[in-house]
């Protein structure tokens, strides 16, 4: 993501602080032990303490006003979120109260001019607060402080990882007209398909001519070697944003990520942007949906700059935070291998999964799960999860029943069940082309 910016302006409404009061309690405790004790010199050390608070009170600060900007960018190591604070107001300090990453670290004073900076660690891929501040300004020492302004944030959407995948599976029916892959109707470029008798149309520099001395069953009859075209995949991606659950169980439901280790969201997204990198690599066509009412959907393309496209997309979608259940069904092309990644806990995603698969499309069902781990649970919340997941398993059994390929993406390693679905889904191609 492009460095993001975020902009604050606000009135100042001055306050008197405890300040003034101490000053003029130590001006009277000093007058005090004075005239006790007969010192004349500890009484002339308060004097000052008691013009300072005449001074103060009889000055307020005037009006003014306060603008906060931040911005926040990508650091060097590309694990963390640089940000900077800069303040114009006419005041003689602030003070900061600094969040990052939805956690309060600490505050900070700063003067007119100088910027703070910041340094916040990415836990997780996907769209967060990565910075926020709160500011009030103080005058006279002090003695006069302002109201606290508004909260500023500054959102940050952090790019996943990828994993390089060799090869995808492709759909039975690739319709589309020009690529890498082996197609099913004739064409150039692609593996040898048949010997057929010459017709118009065809090129003689494809007559082979020891076919027509072997096969040919009249004089002058010429035959043809044929080759199928090459062909593109479209490739669609649906990634449910229902759920976002940590690999440690106990933080289930509780929002609490900084803990949760890695999440289901986080391996979405990152199984997402690794296959349509795979996907673009070879040539081919990427669409990509978010399973959420409001969720963003791009159409399908092909290239570099739509495989930008696509990061930034899938690094801006988050877990859906209303709950309203999905509904509408992504538009899906003819002939499209279709990769749904979800949890399944919510049966939407694999409802949409079959629905796709008996309409004849190639889906690929991409478990993003993290594998649970158990500890600090309470002998009801075991039962709970067990619950859950035997659940879960029912429905990818009912996926796998229908002919749905699933592959764990936090399992050993993905990438051979992937391979070893290309192989599969070509095996089947080759049977439906000799059939």
């Amino acid at each position: 993501m492009t460095e993001s910016h975020s902009t604050l302006r606000a009135w100042l409404d001055w306050q008197r602080t405890p300040i003034l009061a101490a000053a003029f309690a130590g001006a009277v405790l000093l007058a005090g032990a004075g005239l006790v004790f007969g010192r004349p010199d500890v009484i002339a050390a308060g004097l000052p303490l008691a013009l300072a608070g005449v001074w103060a009170l009889a000055r307020p600060p005037r009006s003014t006003s306060m603008e906060i900007e931040l911005s926040v960018d990508a650091a060097a190591d590309r694990e963390s979120v640089q940000g900077r604070i800069e303040v114009v107001t006419d005041a003689e300090w602030i003070q900061l109260a600094v969040d990052q990453g939805g956690e309060r670290t600490g505050e900070v004073e700063t003067c007119q001019g100088e910027a703070a900076r910041t340094r916040t660690r990415t836990l997780h891929s996907g769209p967060s607060e990565a910075l926020a501040v709160s500011a009030r300004a103080l005058q006279h020492d002090g003695a006069w402080a302002s109201a606290p302004t508004a909260r500023l944030s500054a959102m940050w959407a952090a790019a996943p990882r990828t994993r390089r995948v060799a090869e995808l599976p492709l759909s039975s029916r690739l319709i589309g007209l020009h690529g890498a892959h082996d197609g099913q109707r004739g064409g150039t470029g692609g593996d040898f398909r048949d010997i057929h008798p010459y017709a118009p149309g065809d090129e003689l520099r494809r007559v082979d001519w020891r076919a027509t001395a072997r096969m040919a069953r009249r004089p002058g009859e010429l035959l043809v070697r044929r080759t199928n075209a090459l062909s593109d995949s479209a490739v669609v991606i649906a990634l449910d944003t229902a759920d976002d659950l940590g690999a440690v169980v106990a933080t289930w439901g509780s929002g609490a990520t900084a803990h949760s280790g890695p999440t289901s969201m986080d391996f979405g997204r990152e199984a997402a942007l690794s296959v349509a990198t795979a996907a673009i690599g070879a040539g081919d066509r990427v669409a990509f949906h978010a399973l959420s009412p409001g969720g963003r959907s791009l159409r399908s393309g092909s290239g570099a700059r739509h495989l930008e496209r696509l990061r930034g997309v899938i690094a801006g979608t988050g877990v859906d935070g209303d709950g309203t259940r999905y509904r509408r069904t992504p538009p899906v092309p003819p002939g499209s291998i279709v990769f749904v990644l979800s949890t399944f806990f919510d049966g939407v995603a694999a409802d949409l999964a079959l629905r796709w698969s008996a309409g004849g499309q190639a889906v690929v069902a991409i478990d993003v799960l993290p594998a649970p781990r158990t500890q600090r649970l309470t002998p009801a919340q075991n039962l709970a999860m067990r619950t859950l997941l035997l659940e879960r398993a029912g429905v990818l059994e009912d996926l796998r029943g229908a002919g749905v390929e699933v592959i764990s993406w936090d399992a050993g390693d993905p990438m051979a069940a992937l391979r070893i679905a290309a192989r599969t889904a070509r095996r089947d191609r080759g049977r439906g082309a000799r059939r």
